[in-house]
């Protein structure tokens, strides 16, 4: 969903089409965005084998920049240039300066002149795009608030297919509709980031009580009458993990003890599937319904770092706070949680490459409004950038 909305950003600036080629994790998730037409690639597109191409490909720019099989020059005329290309904006792309040139002002020039770019990517390259000078005038008149690009984007192009949105309606109207406030919480835990379940829910609870995004308990009293009433809840929490102990502490935590400000509080998962199944139909259709019910709340705490807390709080437009990450923090407790200064995205490999030198360039200090992301993908990838006001 990120790759996707920056693909159709960059196809907006440079007056392309986009064409999307479908793979089977795709089918029945969205619903066409175009009225009238279509934006899947035809079935006997002549370019195969897109799904294969890599950063090694022969069609790539990278490639024929380095074996100087293609013409660098920005005056080229079209007539010297090949009809398509492969750029390969994957997260490795900048083991080398060859692909990262995409984000260069005269590169840009001269694959502006290609009629077919056969695009992938698995990042959020929206930050890398406000780089590159040739777009800053648009993107300036596009955003006039800098941060909000994929909030307008993704509300723009994104949209669930009526079977999503059958889910999504389905427990919306069961268990949220009647909350005066509805906090989401989604929990990722990374094997690069390894933290119990237990930590994990100790962190929810320390981070949403500390924050008064919750009320505490009196855990030395019982909830003598918990009420059924949903007209009674004040808050209710949408919890979103592949694990289940998380939400069976938290729900019983608030079933069995008062709270101490007498709020009733009711907590809520839509699923535990324990892990990700990507390859499964259901499991993308319950994934996408979760995304869309937290970017409902009215409050989000998200995992530091996780993609899916991305595309959830920038749908919502609403600035996350982040559970503390075990990278880069001998404690995740403390603090528990921060709040994010900005509701973009996180690039998280962005270009470290000087366009004029061909040297190296932080991107961090490139322009004012494109900044070190502030959540802890800073830790695995040192260039994370995100946009900022």
């Amino acid at each position: 969903m990120l790759s996707l909305t920056a693909t159709f950003l960059y196809a907006l600036l440079t007056d392309r089409v986009m064409l999307l080629h479908q793979l089977d994790d795709m089918v029945d998730l969205f619903c066409e965005p175009f009225p009238g037409t279509t934006w899947y690639l035809p079935s006997d597109f002549p370019i195969h084998g897109l799904e294969g191409h890599n950063k090694h490909s022969q069609n790539s720019y990278g490639y024929l920049v380095e074996k100087n099989l293609i013409n660098t020059d920005p005056n080229a005329p079209p007539s010297s240039l090949p009809s398509s290309l492969y750029l390969h904006l994957m997260h490795d792309m900048g083991d080398d300066h060859l692909h990262v040139r995409f984000f260069c002002d005269d590169d840009q020039q001269v694959i502006s002149k290609i009629n077919w770019v056969l695009l992938r990517t698995n990042q959020y390259i929206i930050p890398g795009l406000f780089l590159i000078p040739k777009y800053a005038e648009e993107l300036a008149q596009m955003f006039p608030l800098k941060e909000t690009a994929f909030h307008h984007l993704g509300r723009y192009l994104l949209h669930p297919s009526n079977t999503v949105w059958a889910m999504i309606m389905r427990y919306h109207n069961s268990y949220l509709v009647k909350s005066k406030e509805i906090i989401g919480i989604q929990v990722r835990i990374f094997d690069w980031a390894p933290i119990s379940t237990e930590k994990s829910y100790e962190q929810v609870v320390k981070c949403t009580q500390q924050k008064s995004i919750l009320p505490g308990v009196n855990l030395n009293q019982s909830q003598i009458s918990p009420s059924t009433s949903t007209e009674a809840t004040t808050k209710t929490v949408l919890l979103v993990s592949l694990h289940g102990e998380i939400y069976e502490r938290l729900y019983n935590l608030y079933f069995e003890h008062p709270t101490t400000t007498g709020e009733m509080i009711s907590v809520y998962q839509p699923s535990h599937e324990e892990k990700q199944q990507t390859e499964k139909k259901f499991h993308n259709y319950q994934a996408m319904a979760e995304i869309w019910l937290l970017s409902f709340s009215d409050v989000l705490v998200t995992s530091a770092g996780s993609t899916f807390g991305y595309v959830s709080y920038g749908l919502a437009g609403i600035k996350p706070w982040y559970l503390q990450s075990s990278i880069g923090s001998q404690n995740t407790q403390n603090p528990p949680c921060y709040r994010a200064t900005s509701i973009d995205p996180c690039y998280h490999t962005a270009p470290n490459f000087n366009c004029k030198t061909g040297g190296t360039a932080d991107p961090r200090n490139l322009v004012r409004h494109v900044r070190q992301c502030d959540d802890h993908s800073v830790y695995i990838y040192a260039s994370s950038v995100k946009l900022f006001d």
